[in-house]
């Protein structure tokens, strides 16, 4: 992986440990397609899990691995934007359950009890992991000073 640029505060590593969305960028016969999907990071490369039926993203991946990918943090309220924008290859793994549930974990907390029942128990046979492996990383923090609170009209 090439890091070409990091002008990130945090390390990047804690960025994409954030619970955000990533947005996943692909080629198709009837034009570009952007899918907003939960994702993990780790052992630069990030994993997403893939419904098999109903959504098209992982077929696009058989079809064409070369994607894109996108993770953004905007926060208004303090006007942090931090970008990281990935280009490389994607392709669709066995289901993994151990790291399925990391990254569940990540977005629905670790008490499994409290989940709500579409996310627990995934049927191996309906679902593939989507490993994406970066080529490039560009990753940019592009915050702004914070807007001043707006006064109260009493």
């Amino acid at each position: 992986m090439e890091l070409i640029e990091n002008a990130l505060e945090v390390e990047l590593d804690a960025c994409l440990a954030r619970p955000l969305f990533c947005f996943l960028a692909q080629r198709s016969d009837s034009g570009p397609r952007v899918s907003p999907l939960w994702f993990l990071w780790g052992d630069q490369r990030v994993w997403l899990i893939a419904q098999l039926e109903g959504r098209s993203y992982p077929d696009r991946v058989q079809q064409d691995p070369e994607t894109a990918l996108a993770v953004v943090d905007f926060d208004p309220a303090t006007g942090r934007v931090e970008h990281v924008g990935m280009r490389g290859t994607a392709s669709l793994e066995p289901y993994d359950e151990k790291r399925a549930g990391g990254l569940l974990e990540k977005y629905l907390g670790t008490r499994r009890e409290n989940w709500p029942a579409a996310f627990v128990d995934l049927d191996p046979d309906a679902y593939r992991l989507l490993e994406f492996t970066p080529e490039t990383v560009v990753a940019r923090d592009q915050s702004y000073p914070a807007p001043p609170t707006p006064k109260d009209c009493g």
